[in-house]
């Protein structure tokens, strides 16, 4: 179930951070092909999220299961359930 707060946090500090429009970031939008973020704004995403959602993210764990909008709220979901 997605948390409609931290989703609404996600996609505030996604806007913000990567000057993308609120309405492009969308649950199905992956981050490569369809918001043109590369690995290198991954890792600032890992930072900025870390930062806005109070949690740690092991870079390496967020690269292999992130590929789009969804994936990151079940992972921050599923990162906040275990804290």
């Amino acid at each position: 179930m997605i948390d409609n707060e931290i989703v609404t946090r996600i996609n505030s500090a996604l806007a913000e951070e990567f000057e993308l429009e609120i309405e492009d970031i969308v649950p199905e939008a992956r981050f490569k092909e369809e918001l043109g973020l590369d690995s290198l704004d991954a890792v600032d995403m890992v930072i900025v999220l870390e930062q806005e959602l109070n949690i740690k993210i092991k870079k390496d764990e967020a690269f292999k299961k992130i590929r789009s909008v969804e994936d990151l709220y079940n992972f921050i979901l599923s990162k906040k359930t275990q804290a």
